[in-house]
Parts: C-alpha cells; sequence; structure tokens
C-alpha cells in the first residue's frame, strides 16, 4: 500500500466516523401520543372523557 492509498482511506474513515457522529447527535426522539395519536379520548355519551380502546 503506497502512501497515497493510505491517505485516501485515513480520510474516507475520518469522513464516516465525522458522519456517524453528526447523525448520532441530530437525532431527536419520537414522542409517542404527542398529538393523540396514540390514545382516542371519547368526547360526547356516557364514556365521556374515557379512552377507547379496541377491545370489546
Amino acid at each position: 500500500m503506497n502512501t497515497f492509498e493510505f491517505k485516501n482511506l485515513v480520510k474516507n474513515l475520518k469522513n464516516s466516523l465525522k458522519q456517524r457522529t453528526f447523525f448520532k447527535t441530530l437525532r431527536k426522539e419520537v414522542e409517542t401520543g404527542a398529538n393523540g395519536t396514540q390514545d382516542y379520548v371519547v368526547k360526547k355519551g356516557i364514556n365521556k372523557d374515557t379512552i377507547a380502546t379496541t377491545k370489546q
């Protein structure tokens, strides 16, 4: 392996490490049920303000 190939290898490894750390720090966690996507609350009737389930 000559020095040119070695320098390219080191450069590619450095760039890939930089990309991995960049994406790792910018990733945000998703809040489940943030906009009512997880549970549905009944708004009318005798079961008002209760969470609707699919179980019957």
